[in-house]
């Protein structure tokens, strides 16, 4: 018995590995094939294309993340093949319900105020609600080969597929046209199996039905949705902010700078925490968890001081030679911006200590206050000196702020399994 419980658990063990081996491979790969095709992509297509495709694109990202209204977190929760497919059938009402709406503002926005590609809006939101909701799906049934596929199609084939649009010169649609083909594409291959009763069966449920399980996970809607709707708003915004004062083309090198100074928080950081938060969880004492915090924050620091010293020196220089001589200014950008992108360096992979602390009320309302504070520094940047100045200012307001994050974190003394 010993023995077959030792087999056992070192083959759970086995599995977990080998499942996060194959997500991580996928991810990586994912997020390479983008950041790769990236200086054809800038040859291909104008910073005025870019800006008009990342204000589609940062529009449609803020809706499609709420598509579902959050219910679509709750799936793995839910062992039960029948409350499964209400839940399923839940998401898909919701989803549609909102892609109908964004239709009716995409045309408004492109008929109000010129927005160019806005038209798509639903489109793009369908395909990103749709993307996110079978993803979770998919994870429940632990299919997680499938998932690092689809992860690999979702954005390396949208990548490939805007550096084909842009050979056939079609200008900022083909840069939209690319990751959302992509998402429809990921849809259909993330949507086996089917829920009990099939994908028609769906449409079938009455919504009496389905009043008892939006009940049951009403945490979701609530608490989950203001939350991650607040986080793509600054992005939202500040696409739109920078597009009103400066036009198109600033929007195109902003959507630029961030995409590839934020690259190294999402490959390395997203590692770290990966490590750090289940490391968090198991210590049981204070001082330890301090000093676990503190020692990854050090590491971090001593990563992302070069990395800023190196952008303030040569930004403009290596976003010219990479990218091409029209995006010059997008290396300016990135000098003014890396005082900025080296915290949120160091800070994206500790948020994790917040959860294993469980002070998730307390890190929500700092990260309003962070957004808020971001959109301060970019508006009176603006105001004061144009789109370097929005940089500047972005990276003077978020240093106050991660600052206080960092302070906080190290000197931390509310710990949970101190107050029993």
């Amino acid at each position: 018995m010993a023995i077959a419980g030792l087999s056992s658990k070192g083959s759970a063990r086995g599995g977990l590995l080998r499942s996060t081996l194959t997500l991580l491979a996928g991810g990586a790969l994912a997020q390479a094939l983008p950041l790769l095709l990236g200086p054809w992509l800038t040859r291909l297509y104008s910073p005025t294309e870019f800006g008009q495709f990342a204000i589609a694109w940062a529009l449609a990202s803020n809706l499609a993340v709420v598509g579902c209204a959050r219910y679509e977190f709750a799936l793995p929760l839910e062992a039960d093949e029948s409350a499964a497919s209400l839940l399923m059938a839940l998401c898909g009402r919701v989803l549609l319900t909102l892609t109908a709406v964004s239709a009716v503002a995409g045309l408004a926005l492109f008929y109000g105020t010129g927005l160019a590609l806005t038209w798509l809006l639903p489109l793009a939101v369908l395909a990103g609600g749709a993307t996110q909701w079978l993803t979770l799906w998919a994870s429940r049934a632990q299919r997680f080969q499938l998932l690092a596929i689809s992860r690999v199609l979702q954005y390396g084939g949208g990548a490939l597929l805007q550096l084909g649009f842009g050979l056939l010169q079609l200008g900022a649609l083909g840069l939209l046209l690319g990751p959302v083909l992509a998402g429809l594409a990921t849809v259909l291959l993330l949507a086996r199996p089917a829920p009990l009763g099939g994908w028609a069966g769906l449409q079938r449920q009455p919504w009496a039905a389905l009043l008892p399980i939006a009940q049951r996970h009403r945490d979701f809607p609530l608490l989950n949705t203001p939350h991650a709707f607040a986080g793509a708003l600054q992005d939202s915004l500040a696409m739109l902010l920078i597009t009103a004062w400066t036009g198109d083309a600033a929007a195109g090198y902003w959507a630029l700078a961030l995409r590839y100074l934020k690259a190294p928080a999402g490959l390395i950081g997203g590692a770290l925490s990966q490590v750090l938060y289940p490391r968090l969880v198991q210590t049981a004492n204070g001082a330890e968890a301090l000093r676990v915090v503190r020692q990854a924050m050090a590491v971090l620091m001593a990563m992302a001081v070069p990395l800023m010293l190196i952008l303030m020196l040569w930004g403009p220089q290596l976003f010219v030679a990479v990218f091409g001589e029209r995006w010059q200014d997008a290396g300016e950008l990135a000098r003014a911006l890396s005082p900025y992108i080296a915290l949120h360096f160091v800070a994206a992979p500790l948020s994790v200590a917040t959860m294993a602390w469980k002070a998730q009320a307390w890190a929500l309302r700092l990260a309003l206050v962070g957004q808020l504070m971001f959109v301060v520094g970019l508006v009176a940047g603006l105001y004061l000196g144009g789109l370097i100045g929005a940089a500047w200012g972005v990276s003077a307001a978020m240093g106050a702020y991660f600052g206080y994050f960092f302070w906080a974190l190290a000197n931390w003394q509310d710990f949970p399994y101190e107050k029993a």
